[in-house]
């Protein structure tokens, strides 16, 4: 969905969208960052950055990850203490970052900043872009409970960052950092791993002979049909969103709607999924008798990361009453 000057395919961002749902439904690798932070530098990023990262990312030379959660600055994000201060061309930057995804992995970082103190929350960010190999960066691993190591806490002492790496204007990266927001929420891949799941379910459930009780109990088949409504509205409610910037509309609070229904059906699939497949459905990868490669257990003891990233389903909740309804805050 990129510029061809910029190394992408000049499509529109609906077939950007197609090709993320297939890669994500076939448990393809995927990098969402570039999804996310891409879209915001070629709306708000000056030539020198579009030049420097648009193509690199799409080739894969450039991998990204995401510094915009803070101990103190989750749900209310523009709450970010990270300090971004001039010092000639550059900025320093001093602060911690947390819940950073493949930041071991990264060679760049977008990153949200705090560059006038005294200015009211949403008014005194800025939002760069920052090379991983900086002197100043380090990073503390954070393990989750299946042993996975995906999520990072990221430490900056006084990194130097060049001001030309600034995306959008100074002390007004929080509208900058929206874009990027917008694109995270309006995402189709919690909805194409809640298809994944259910298509396995389903599978097992029709081939294994032990689960011909299951096949038979009208409770399951109504559940499974139930959920496969569910699924065809949120993979509408995605590709709405894909309609909207494919005409050069902000989907603002059209993204928000997709991503609470997209990232609370995807626990509830996984709790049918199980429900369908019995006991074996509980069996992680490397069990005798495992079945649907053990995914949908990991996945539903996971998926509640969905509900929180981007926004917590309540601060969505908050933008569809305020933007989206007009209601006041």
């Amino acid at each position: 969905g990129w510029p061809k000057e910029y190394g992408g395919l000049g499509a529109p961002i609906i077939h950007q969208m197609i090709f993320a749902e297939e890669m994500v439904y076939r448990n393809a690798p995927l990098d969402s960052q570039a999804y996310q932070v891409c879209p915001a530098i070629i709306v708000h990023g000056s030539e020198y950055l579009k030049k420097k990262f648009l193509a690199g990312t799409a080739d894969q030379s450039i991998l990204w990850c995401q510094g915009f959660s803070e101990p103190n600055a989750g749900s209310d994000l523009a709450n970010v203490q990270t300090r971004a201060v001039a010092d000639g061309d550059d900025f320093l930057v001093t602060g911690q970052k947390i819940w950073t995804s493949s930041g071991h992995r990264a060679n760049w970082i977008h990153i949200l900043t705090r560059t006038d103190p005294d200015a009211p929350k949403h008014r005194g960010i800025s939002y760069f872009v920052m090379d991983m190999k900086s002197p100043g960066i380090s990073i503390r691993p954070l393990v989750n409970l299946l042993g996975h190591h995906h999520f990072n806490e990221v430490f900056f002492d006084n990194v130097r960052v060049p001001k030309q790496h600034m995306l959008g204007e100074l002390n007004r990266g929080w509208y900058a950092a929206t874009t990027t927001l917008d694109n995270e929420r309006s995402g189709i891949r919690d909805v194409a791993a809640a298809r994944r799941h259910f298509d396995l379910a389903v599978r097992v459930l029709r081939e294994r002979r032990d689960l011909s009780g299951l096949r038979r109990d009208k409770l399951i088949l109504h559940r499974l049909a139930d959920m496969r409504c569910s699924l065809e509205v949120a993979r509408m409610l995605a590709y709405r969103v894909a309609s909207m910037q494919t005409r050069g509309l902000t989907p603002n609070m059209e993204a928000s709607v997709a991503k609470v229904f997209a990232t609370e059906l995807q626990a509830r699939t996984c709790d049918v999924a199980l429900a369908a497949t019995g006991l074996y459905g509980n069996l992680l990868p490397g069990s005798k008798h495992v079945v649907a490669h053990g995914e949908i257990p990991e996945d539903r003891m996971l998926c509640i990361r969905s509900t929180i990233a981007a926004g917590t389903s309540e601060i969505n909740r908050n933008i569809i009453a305020t933007r989206g309804l007009g209601l006041p805050r």
